[in-house]
């Protein structure tokens, strides 16, 4: 598989994902309130840590790498 095929895919990648922060937010509205993710407030100072949003995150982008390998692989 050429560079060009990998680059077009992202490229199609980031746009499906920027049509669906634009006009779908509720669908990613989840982001950050799992339980399991960190958020400790001060007056002066937030620190955030999705330790379970980016698991979740890992995941579906594992599954996706996983699933465009083997269609391009046949």
């Amino acid at each position: 598989m050429g560079i060009g095929k990998i680059l077009a895919t992202l490229g199609l990648m980031l746009f499906m994902l920027g049509l669906l922060m634009q006009y779908a937010p509720w669908l990613i509205n989840w982001f950050g309130r799992l339980p399991g993710d960190i958020r400790i407030e001060d007056e002066s100072k937030t620190v955030f840590i999705p330790i379970t949003s980016m698991f979740v995150i890992s995941m579906i982008i594992t599954v996706i790498v996983n699933l465009f390998f083997r269609m391009t692989r046949d």
